[in-house]
């Protein structure tokens, strides 16, 4: 028998998932989408474009608040936050559980973002330019906090017993708070997390990606000799997680076990990714996770399709693995999702884990030979998976490498 300061670490593993993207809503479309290689990618409508001479992103379509968000009025909530509790809300029932249960439990509500309600922020320069500081709304002004993104789902839930965070590490978010949310079963600090990262496309972001001249005028091409960018994109992927005694306890299907994972930030530059931080925090992640290079299966890359990105990530991948496995994108059907991104890279990880395939890197005509992967192209692989990794990078040198794997009975 063990006393509280002595049990050995809690075994984590992920029962629900829930996805607001722009291949589809919930867990059955986004799967179907993953493994058809559906495309989200339409003309932007979430602003006006004029001015730009292209302007394609992965917007969320036949989205309803209302159709989720019932105890708060979803006026009260940004678009970002109005995707967080969408996709928290679908993460309890695709787990199973009861909101009478969930709140019997303590929590943690972990949601990471880069832009958090940027779009209204968006408007309120446009109110601001047009008729002045004193005409600003002040219901637009509230919601406008980046930590709705979390307490919006806390509110929305009825949860009382819980801690909520909301995680800005740009694009790598989402694993942060998955990280976050693996510490804390882990160490028997909470029983049960949401976790994961939502935000929502704006102008800020478009527009700044598109001064560093990164935006594609088309599609999306990780790895590809002729890739022009990426594409800006939006939804939500929350995770729930819980012990695995909890889900056994309760005879809960388990997706995935969560084995470990590493960050780093070396601040090396703003907006450059760096091939040696990265590595390291690959081995970092392995190490956590108790894994080798060998037994990865394949991994999901951050793969933005900009040259930056893509040479300097393939380049860290072959410092690390002698051969490296099957290494795709799916920002090619969902574009780059901001804090969003690697949260719905997890649950695709997992759900590729649970049915027996790796999700194809579509728009792909001739791999870049400076990357040299197996980028999956086009159509989704049949394989049987035992662990994958998954990759996210930031601005100012953030990564966040997350490491999933089957379950097993045995540890």
């Amino acid at each position: 028998m063990y006393d509280n300061d002595q049990r050995p670490p809690r075994r984590v593993v992920i029962t629900g998932l829930g996805t607001i993207s722009s291949i589809g809503l919930g867990v059955a479309a986004f799967l179907d989408g993953l493994r058809s290689g559906r495309s989200g990618v339409k003309p932007i409508t979430a602003f006006d474009t004029t001015g730009f001479a292209h302007a394609n992103g992965c917007e969320v379509d036949d989205f309803d608040p209302a159709e989720w968000i019932r105890r708060v009025d979803p006026d009260e909530l940004g678009r970002a936050t109005q995707f967080s509790v969408a996709a928290a809300h679908l993460a309890v029932a695709d787990a199973g559980l009861s909101l009478e249960e969930l709140r019997e439990r303590r929590a943690l509500v972990s949601v990471g973002t880069t832009d958090a309600e940027a779009r209204d922020l968006d408007a309120l320069v446009d109110v601001q330019l047009r008729e002045g500081p004193e005409q600003l709304p002040p219901g637009v002004v509230r919601r406008a906090q980046a930590g709705r993104l979390s307490t919006g789902i806390v509110r929305e839930l009825g949860l009382t017993d819980v801690e909520a965070l909301t995680i800005p590490t740009a694009c790598a978010a989402g694993n942060y708070a998955i990280g976050n949310g693996f510490d804390a079963i882990r160490g028997g600090e909470v029983e049960v997390a949401l976790c994961g990262g939502a935000d929502a496309v704006c102008r800020k972001t478009f527009a700044g990606f598109y001064r560093l001249g990164t935006i594609a005028p088309e599609v999306c091409q990780p790895f590809d000799k002729d890739r022009k960018g990426l594409l800006t994109g939006e939804g939500a992927g929350i995770l729930l997680m819980e012990s695995l005694e909890s889900a056994r306890a309760r005879g809960a299907r388990v997706y995935a076990e969560v084995l470990g994972y590493g960050l780093n930030c070396d601040a090396h530059h703003p907006v450059a990714p760096d091939q040696g931080s990265l590595a390291r925090c690959m081995e970092v992640a392995h190490r956590n996770a108790g894994v080798k290079p060998e037994d990865i299966d394949f991994i999901s890359a951050h793969g933005t399709g900009t040259r930056a990105n893509d040479v300097t990530e393939a380049g860290a991948i072959r410092q690390v693995f002698a051969e490296p496995p099957p290494t795709v994108s799916i920002k090619s059907m969902i574009g780059h999702s901001m804090g969003a991104a690697s949260a719905l890279a997890s649950a695709a990880c997992a759900l590729a884990i649970t049915e027996g395939f790796i999700p194809p890197t579509i728009n792909h005509r001739e791999t870049d030979p400076e990357c040299g992967l197996d980028c999956v192209p086009n159509e989704a692989r049949p394989a049987e998976l035992n662990v994958v990794q998954n990759n996210a990078l930031a601005f100012a040198g953030n990564n966040a490498v997350l490491i999933l794997g089957r379950y097993r009975e045995a540890e």
